[in-house]
């Protein structure tokens, strides 16, 4: 049977909340998406042009649709994370740290334990977390065997076998780890109160601890007994000590997660913190993989679907830094100040440091995708129609009008090519003329490498407001070049970016990476000149100067010039100290020289 063509499954569509499928003509499964409605959200990959290749390609591979229909977006979002995680689609965000973490589990069973484990077993047991790092549940174990004497063995301590006197007590119990509960020496009423106040840490809830062991500690006060006193005032600092370092700036919010999203060309870093009691109780930070330039709020909804399954998250109010449909149940919150807001701008720091690590991880082990990335980032940033694999700078050098010179730096790859770097001596110039000067200096660069058949860069930055980059466009309009390099000026003020024909500057993000890699240029062609122009004129100040002495060459002046200083101190130098500098002969022609004239 013949597949039905794409415009005729696109027709039959519901106009139903649900989940689309795209099948390539292999049978391969390409994307998972959801929609409020699938005919409208379906027909809009095929009606329109996209912005991005990817997207493109994509629907240029769809061969078959497929769909379900759900009551709610709600269920929608469920299903397609589902799907997504099933079936793994090509075309979809891939959530990249899909493995198994820790959990504290508390065991259904008489006189529980109390263990770390990898595995739910569902037997009625249990479990908290799970934790994304197992340093966090050292530390909670640590605490709780410090708070609370409780059993490590695995014996089977059912009221028979205690009455029977089948177990002895071990090393724990004479060390006052435990309390001996395997030959009746703790009932087992005292035991559960001591796991339940554990239930409540590891809950965030470190009140009723506190106050329980406060109670215990006057007691044994008011009895003399100071010893003991002091071992559970040891306990109730260890307790305050761990809950001071997750609470947050108010107690006052309990029981709230917090999601935000940072992204970039090829990423997005989504950090949740869990907040329960007052206290920062979890905090996580997932990296997705983009595929077809999804939106922060697409992959945000993706993200806190999949966290709150994975951690089983059960809290009826999140914060987010944009508004968003999550279903009925839950309320969103958007704060704009206060605690609240706080605490989303806390999650937001740590989503941009998670992002800096990777990015320096991903320098360090994958230089070219680190490159590539921001290759794609100044592309769109920048609004240029290619990546500037081969960016030049220029920028003019001159003090007073004298010796003007212009230097030329040359980036590859976001990186200084300094075999390509040039200076230029301003020729056709009379006086300080900045704006002259670069339309000569311009010409002649790349008048040459049209000449020489060399390629051309895809972006040119003039160091200068409007005026200096008037002047270079004079250049490359009469060698033919507009349209086929971009080119920019930036000014050094409010690093203003300027388009040709556009009297309205481009301000870029001050942390941004491009504005970091123009700046870097700008710095380096400023560098590069100033150092060229110093030395010429350091050289015309010399020859002005020394030029006439005969038999005295530039190299030996400049060895003296650079020992005395000055001329003026050569001139009063005696012959014995020249001569120690550079020897007798040439010590007697200069000091001659000075005599006579």
């Amino acid at each position: 049977m013949q597949k039905p063509s794409l415009d005729l499954q696109i027709l039959t569509l519901p106009d139903n909340p649900g989940v689309y499928q795209y099948y390539d003509k292999d049978g391969k499964i390409l994307y998972v998406g959801k929609a409020k409605n699938l005919k409208k959200r379906v027909s809009s990959y095929f009606n329109k042009i996209h912005d991005t290749a990817k997207t493109n390609v994509l629907v240029k591979k769809i061969v078959t649709i497929k769909h379900i229909v759900v009551p709610t977006e709600t269920d929608a979002l469920l299903l397609e994370n589902n799907l997504i995680k099933t079936l793994q689609p090509r075309y979809n965000v891939l959530l990249r740290d899909d493995k198994t973490y820790p959990w504290i589990c508390i065991k259904k069973e008489p006189f529980s334990r109390i263990f770390s484990t990898r595995n739910m077993v569902k037997d009625g047991s249990e479990y908290f977390g799970p934790y994304t790092s197992f340093k966090t549940v050292h530390t909670i174990l640590d605490l709780i065997k410090e708070l609370y004497p409780l059993r490590t063995c695995n014996y089977d301590l059912s009221e028979s076998n205690i009455n029977s006197g089948k177990f002895k007590v071990c090393l724990e119990y004479h060390i006052g780890n435990c309390k001996g509960p395997c030959e009746g020496l703790e009932p087992l009423e005292e035991y559960q109160k001591q796991v339940n106040a554990i239930r409540e840490i590891l809950k965030g809830n470190f009140k009723e601890s506190l106050k329980d062991f406060k109670k215990v500690m006057n007691t044994y006060a008011q009895n003399l007994q100071f010893e003991e006193a002091q071992k559970i005032k040891e306990k109730i600092e260890v307790l305050e000590n761990y809950q001071s370092r997750s609470t947050i700036i108010n107690p006052k919010i309990t029981n709230i997660d917090v999601f935000s999203i940072v992204s970039d060309e090829s990423a997005a870093y989504v950090n949740f913190l869990q907040i329960s009691h007052g206290s920062i109780i979890r905090s996580h930070t997932l990296e997705m993989k983009k595929k077809l330039d999804e939106s922060d709020e697409e992959l945000l909804e993706l993200a806190i679907v999949e966290l709150r399954e994975r951690f089983q998250l059960l809290s009826k109010e999140i914060i987010v830094p944009f508004e968003m449909d999550l279903g009925e149940n839950i309320k969103v919150t958007v704060p704009q100040l206060g605690d609240k807001k706080q605490i989303l701008d806390l999650s937001i720091r740590n989503a941009k440091f998670y992002r800096i690590e990777q990015l320096k991880q991903l320098q360090i082990v994958d230089p070219d995708r680190h490159v590539n990335r921001i290759m794609a980032q100044m592309q769109k940033d920048l609004r240029l129609p290619s990546e500037p694999r081969h960016i030049e700078c220029f920028d003019n050098s001159n003090i007073q009008g004298t010796n003007p010179v212009a230097a030329c730096v040359v980036f590859k790859d976001g990186k200084p090519s300094k075999k390509d770097y040039r200076h230029f001596n301003v020729k056709t110039v009379e006086g300080p003329n900045d704006f002259a000067s670069m339309t000569e200096i311009v010409y002649r660069r790349y008048k040459r490498l049209l000449d020489e058949n060399e390629p051309l860069p895809q972006l040119i930055i003039i160091d200068g407001g409007k005026g200096q980059l008037s002047a270079a466009l004079k250049s490359i309009d009469d060698l033919g070049l507009r349209g086929k390099v971009a080119i920019i000026g930036i000014a050094k003020r409010l690093e203003e970016l300027f388009y040709p024909g556009d009297s309205i500057p481009l301000y870029l993000d001050k942390k941004s990476e491009t504005l970091k890699v123009i700046q870097h240029l700008r710095n380096e062609a400023h560098r590069f000149g100033i150092t060229f122009h110093r030395d010429k004129r350091s050289k015309s100040a010399l020859n002005s100067s020394v030029e006439s002495i005969p038999g005295i060459g530039e190299k030996t002046m400049t060895t003296l010039i650079q020992h005395f200083k000055s001329v003026k101190r050569l001139k009063l130098a005696t012959e014995k100290e020249i001569s120690a500098v550079v020897g007798v002969s040439k010590a007697k022609k200069i000091v001659d020289f000075y005599k006579t004239n």
